[in-house]
């Protein structure tokens, strides 16, 4: 099943969430799956990512450790049905709002608990839903940048094209500054 499918399930289930309980099961699942997309996309996604993927990964692997017993019993994790994460953007952009909304409910219940203990495990699953988040904003960002940067390319050239047929081919090409050049300017 693909990521964003997986998200948009998460998202839902956290929605129907009526019991503490049932919110820190989500927080797990959620975790679950970043940790499954930060697996994929440091395998076999956009190269500029992969780093920051296996970050991610790692950071939702350590917070699932914080998995109450009781949550593994539901049914295991969603995110062993994922399949693929076919428009990363899209999939990353799902999960940063789907863990931003697991740190909401988690807030919620660990200001409405008078135990201890579930206090504290929210706690923990928010700074954990906190961490994955920064790691799905910082690969964001560095997809808008590679972005940009593939449409400068693309500006750069439809323009040295234009010039080309303009001026019978001897047009020359206005070096990039980011490129690197076979002599010293």
């Amino acid at each position: 099943m693909d990521a964003e499918r997986l998200v948009a399930i998460g998202r839902r289930a956290l929605a129907e969430c009526r019991v503490a309980f049932d919110v820190v099961v989500e927080a797990w699942q959620a975790q679950a799956l970043a940790q499954a997309i930060g697996g994929r996309l440091a395998v076999s996604g956009p190269q500029e990512l992969r780093g920051e993927a296996r970050g991610l990964s790692e950071a939702s692997g350590r917070a699932g450790i914080l998995a109450d017993p009781a949550a593994l019993r539901s049914g295991g994790p969603r995110a062993a049905q994922l399949t693929e994460v076919a428009n990363p953007w899209r999939a990353l952009d799902a999960l940063g709002t789907l863990l931003g909304e697991v740190g909401i409910a988690l807030v919620g219940v660990a200001c409405a608990t008078d135990e201890e203990g579930l206090y504290w495990q929210c706690i923990e699953a928010i700074d954990a839903a906190d961490e994955s988040s920064d790691h799905v904003r910082a690969m964001l960002h560095r997809l808008a940048l590679c972005e940009r940067d593939r449409e400068r390319r693309r500006d750069r050239d439809r323009e040295w094209a234009a010039g080309a047929a303009l001026g019978g081919g001897s047009a020359a090409r206005r070096p990039d500054p980011a490129e690197p050049t076979a002599s010293p300017p």
